[in-house]
């Protein structure tokens, strides 16, 4: 049995800062993950991709700023079940939890707190013939190492955030990038488009707009894409990679049978107070919860982990009156001025 004060389903940014909030409170911590790293998306889906809403990092690529997470809370010693899902709880008459994972692993803490991301995931796939026989012989649906698209002609499909931030990342790297959009209009941000826009014009991204894929050519392996722009005939682009980024379809997995309350595959919490569910003691923190006005960004889950710590305080300890200050006071040792030789964390790791 694994005994700790919070236990954090999910070891992505927000479950990772989390860690250094609970450690300012003299809070230890252990995580649960199903991947068999720390990192969540950032690490498993794109590790190379540049995040720029980080305060302080104009740019920063997302499996860095994981690697900052962790140099961040290694002080605070906390601990892993990698590789590991969490199946089921149990409520027991002290209010305390018991999370048991998919391989067996119990463990004890007063709060739990879920931060599990989107949940389980798998990428949204475009309605296209025979896709998956290419996938991995040029169809690729995340982007994991830039540097395979060198010199190579990419098409990219998508009007979100990824599709714009990948076009415009590998105009450096690939030999040439194609983004193709049903719309006129992209759903990411404002600065992203224009930087499409200023690409475009300078040449360095060929945008075709309204479009679709609706084929792929090619034997073995994809050599071209088959195109369908409005008002005019079909016609075929010669690629050698096409990545579709249309989004990730989640799924909460076992947790969505946990009784809580679940509103379009998002757990409903508190955002008045602290972000607690409808059962007392579990908290749901970052992309997987959902409240009136929230906004799906790694910025609003540092927010959001930072007051569900404060309560998680007051509910261990009821009895102690907790002064914020700030943490320049004395450092982040526990504000008494106090440095201690940063370990590492003890991590179990997938068999």
């Amino acid at each position: 049995m694994i005994k700790t004060d919070i236990l954090i389903i999910g070891a992505g940014p927000t479950g990772l800062f989390t860690v250094f909030e609970a450690g300012l409170l003299k809070l230890k911590c252990h995580l649960i993950d199903a991947l068999p790293q720390p990192g969540g998306q950032c690490t498993e889906l794109y590790p190379k991709k540049p995040i720029f809403d980080i305060p302080a990092y104009p740019e920063i690529l997302a499996g860095d700023l994981t690697d900052k997470l962790m140099e961040q809370i290694k002080q605070f010693e906390p601990t892993f079940t990698l590789g590991e899902r969490a199946d089921t709880i149990e409520k027991l008459e002290d209010g305390t939890f018991i999370v048991t994972t998919n391989k067996g692993t119990k463990h004890h803490a007063p709060v739990v707190a879920i931060a599990g991301g989107l949940g389980s995931f798998e990428p949204r796939k475009p309605p296209i013939p025979n896709i998956e026989k290419y996938e991995g012989k040029g169809v690729e649906y995340m982007i994991r190492e830039p540097e395979m698209y060198r010199n190579k002609d990419v098409v990219i499909a998508g009007g979100g955030d990824s599709a714009l931030d990948w076009s415009i990342f590998l105009t450096n790297v690939a030999k040439s990038v194609t983004l193709v959009h049903r719309r006129n209009e992209f759903r990411g941000a404002l600065d992203s488009v224009n930087k499409v826009q200023e690409l475009k014009n300078s040449g360095k991204i060929n945008l075709i707009t309204p479009a679709e894929i609706k084929g792929i050519v090619g034997d073995e392996h994809l050599t071209g894409v088959e195109i369908e722009k409005k008002g005019e005939p079909n016609f075929v682009l010669n690629v050698d990679h096409f990545i579709p980024l249309f989004g990730l379809v989640p799924k909460l997995g076992p947790i969505a049978n946990w009784g809580l309350e679940i509103e379009k595959n998002a757990i409903k919490v508190n955002n008045a107070l602290d972000y607690q569910t409808n059962i007392p003691g579990i908290y749901a923190i970052g992309d997987v919860n959902t409240y009136p006005g929230k906004l799906k960004l790694i910025l609003c889950g540092f927010h959001e982990a930072t007051l569900m710590c404060q309560s998680a305080f007051q509910r261990i300890h009821p009895d102690k009156k907790n002064i914020f200050k700030y943490t320049t006071v004395g450092g982040v040792e526990g504000f008494d001025g106090t440095k201690k030789e940063a370990s590492k964390a003890v991590v179990k790791k997938i068999e």
